[in-house]
């Protein structure tokens, strides 16, 4: 078994996939990529058991006579290739003890490959439903609902994102309880309305993929009950849904918020930015003093006697108000806007705020929510 291929681009390549591989010392397999070579192409393979990378490299091929499967250690071949130099490389296999030899230049380097025998085999998807999009419009779904999901493992539901297919449209949601975002694009719909939980990591995984050339691809996403594949380029990725019934998130939705505040949105970041600053490092709390004209936004940190104070211009309609957010979450969630002006709409210091983007295109085919809960505020 023997190809060459240029070190950098095959690099990149494999990086792209890295991101699938695991340190596991139980099934030591898993820290490899799988590599099967046919004429002119080496189609590489990476799994955590979970989620499956597939993806296609061309190349120039040598030898293809014997063995043409063999497993790579993944983190010593990639470390290896990313101090090599561009140009050209050579990977010949051993057949008999499939040890892998690259030789690049004036230099040779040696590797212990792998029985690739064990290697998890992809699962089957059958019986599945389709849809077809540009990538960009994945890409947008995923930037603006991955942020906000649970890291917290024991709620496994709440570390994916919940997807609603129906005929009018697709809505996306993700929750950490303390923050959400429901994302709703009218132009993915399905025949038959359905609902799942999509795992954070192959979809980040999908969105790195894809990198600069996302307005070029076209991604297309099969899904069944159990299982959901993404295929765009030469490149599949297979995963297992979320088990587990989504929480009731349009029960977490205010119906009434009477108290509407609408600001420039980069000034408000710049703002929460700066003053957050002088908040508690462990709280990050920080006070919206909301009044018509102007919001003065102020934290302090008594422990060290740190504390901000700035206003910034507004229009306010409803009560005074004065009401505390996380710096930190709120920031995140305006920052992930990308309209001029916000709408920020609450009813009380003890409930949620509610955070739109200001839009002036009636036929723009995404609308989001993002809901933040508040801090209570000491007297």
């Amino acid at each position: 078994m023997k190809f060459i291929v240029n070190s950098q681009a095959f690099c990149k390549q494999l990086q792209s996939i890295s991101g699938v591989l695991i340190n596991s010392n139980t099934v030591p397999i898993i820290n490899c990529f799988h590599f099967h070579l046919e004429e002119g192409k080496l189609t590489v393979k990476a799994t955590d058991l979970e989620t499956t990378f597939i993806t296609t490299i061309e190349v120039e091929t040598g030898d293809i006579s014997g063995r043409t499967d063999v497993a790579v250690p993944g983190k010593l071949l990639l470390e290896t290739l990313k101090s090599m130099e561009d140009r050209p490389m050579t990977m010949t296999v051993d057949d008999t003890n499939l040890s892998v030899e690259i030789s690049s230049g004036e230099g040779n380097y040696r590797l212990a490959g792998v029985d690739p025998e064990t290697f998890p085999t992809l699962p089957t998807v059958t019986d599945t439903v389709a849809i077809t999009l540009p990538a960009s419009a994945w890409v947008t779904a995923i930037n603006k609902t991955a942020f906000a999901t649970s890291t917290d493992e024991m709620r496994p539901q709440m570390c994916g994102i919940f997807c609603e297919l129906t005929p009018e449209g697709a809505t996306f949601v993700s929750t950490d309880s303390h923050k959400m975002v429901r994302f709703r694009r009218k132009d993915i719909v399905c025949e038959e309305s359905t609902s799942f939980i999509l795992p954070k990591k192959p979809i980040t995984l999908v969105k790195n993929a894809l990198g600069a050339n996302k307005d070029e691809v076209e991604v297309t996403m099969e899904y069944n009950s159990t299982n959901v594949v993404f295929r765009f380029n030469e490149s599949s990725i297979y995963c297992r849904l979320v088990d587990g019934q989504y929480p009731n998130y349009s029960a977490a939705i205010p119906k009434e918020n009477p108290n509407k505040l609408t600001i420039d949105r980069q000034s408000l970041l710049s703002t929460l930015r700066r003053v957050g600053l002088f908040a508690n490092q462990s709280t990050h709390q920080v006070r919206l003093s909301v009044r018509e004209g102007e919001v003065t936004i102020s934290a302090e940190d008594i422990e060290f006697a740190n504390g901000a104070t700035e206003k910034v211009p507004c229009s306010y309609d409803g009560e005074p108000m004065d009401i505390g957010f996380n710096e930190k979450f709120l920031s995140e969630m305006v920052s992930n806007i990308d309209s001029e002006q916000v709408l920020i709409t609450m009813s009380h210091p003890s409930r949620a705020g509610i955070i739109f983007p200001v839009e002036d295109d009636p036929e723009k085919v995404e609308d989001i929510l993002m809901l933040v809960m508040p801090v209570m505020l000491a007297n």
